[in-house]
């Protein structure tokens, strides 16, 4: 590499582990400093990771350690004013999701990026996980022909240690999102529907319900646990599921083609498919399980090989995204999630929440 790129982390979470340790494994680049607001979170990222330079105020890390690129990993209220002061000083930002709290944040981030001729991008991670990959490929080479309908499930735990921290807490940052919950998650059912729905504006009808029986008596009740949304395009339509009660807390996508029907699963990391019998009947409904188990074996043994040479591990997505946005700065190509898909999806989130509040309000008036 003719440059190692400067970077640095600001918002030392649980994600920020991830966001590190998947930089320090490539050669192009080196994490200079991490930033938190409690020192005493950036000190112990530091110290667990080998870096050298921590701060408790932004400003001082970009004069001081002059980074090539900042990830931001903390809450979403403050993605806008710590990104556009990261474009200021020249750095290209990479911004965990949700992008920011409302579409107009987005669309004002986005502007100020490309005025400045900085790289952006978003943590869809999901998106760049094998399986999708795996699935995007079998698009290109027209195994699933034309796309009719995507269906995109995401399962998550309450009881989760998130998930306890939300409950457990009236003044969580999530509670003042104006989607809440479903903000914090569903860019992971938006983003596998929006390369196939190409539509700018396409027609969302929503239902979301707070399924929780117990009431706390605060803010925590007006926070919504299942969410259906329906989405019709010109040429395609598509069903996305939130639940915070299905067991297992399965997370899956599958695609609806005319000439067969993909199912990735991103807990297993498989990617399987069911093709239109050709044999008859009675053998063309015999077969099919056959076939299904002999393809869930082909992908237990391809993640065994993974397993083997130490690539199956837990943010291989992150990974794939982190090293193609390195890419992109370093080549001066496209960043990896097109500007025009966060833009939709900001939309879309934007309006999934506007039906949501009018659908729930009514029932939080208890409060």
């Amino acid at each position: 590499m003719t440059k190692k790129l400067k970077i640095a982390i600001v918002g030392c979470g649980q994600i920020a582990d991830g966001h590190i340790s998947e930089v320090q494994k490539l050669a192009c680049a080196k994490v200079v400093g991490v930033c938190d607001l409690e020192i005493l979170m950036a000190e112990q990222a530091a110290s667990r990771y080998g870096i050298s330079r921590y701060y408790d105020q932004f400003d001082e890390l970009l004069e001081k350690e002059q980074p090539d690129v900042v990830h931001i990993t903390t809450p979403p209220q403050s993605h806008l004013s710590l990104a556009m002061a990261a474009i200021d000083a020249g750095c290209h930002v990479y911004v965990e999701k949700p992008f920011t709290p409302s579409y107009q944040e987005t669309v004002k981030l986005i502007g100020h990026a490309e005025k400045n001729g900085r790289k952006l991008t978003i943590g869809h991670i999901y998106y760049f996980d094998p399986p999708a990959l795996a699935l995007r490929k079998l698009v290109r080479e027209n195994i699933i022909g034309d796309p009719v309908h995507v269906e995109s499930f995401y399962g998550y735990s309450l009881a989760g240690p998130f998930g306890k921290a939300i409950l457990g807490n009236s003044t969580h940052w999530v509670h003042a999102l104006p989607g809440k919950l479903f903000q914090n998650n569903i860019d992971h059912l938006l983003n596998k529907i929006i390369e196939f729905v190409d539509d700018e504006r396409p027609l969302i009808k929503i239902f979301g319900e707070v399924r929780r029986i117990t009431r706390l008596g605060d803010i925590r009740d007006k926070m919504p646990d299942e969410l259906r949304v329906m989405i019709q395009g010109s040429s395609t339509t598509a069903y996305a599921t939130f639940s915070s009660h299905i067991k297992p807390t399965a997370h899956f996508m599958r695609l609806y083609g005319t000439k067969n029907i993909a199912h990735a699963d991103f807990v297993a990391r498989t990617l399987t498919l069911e093709q239109e019998p050709t044999l008859p009947s009675a053998l063309g409904r015999l077969l099919p399980a056959f076939n299904m188990g002999k393809q869930h074996r082909r992908e237990g043994w391809r993640n065994v090989g993974r397993f083997i040479r130490s690539d199956f591990h837990f943010f291989a997505g992150m990974h794939n995204l982190i090293s193609g946005f390195y890419d992109s700065i370093l080549h001066d190509t496209p960043p990896p999630v097109p500007h025009r898909d966060i833009l939709r999806i900001g939309w879309m989130m934007d309006e999934i929440f506007r039906q949501l509040d009018e659908q729930v309000k009514e029932s939080w008036q208890f409060l």
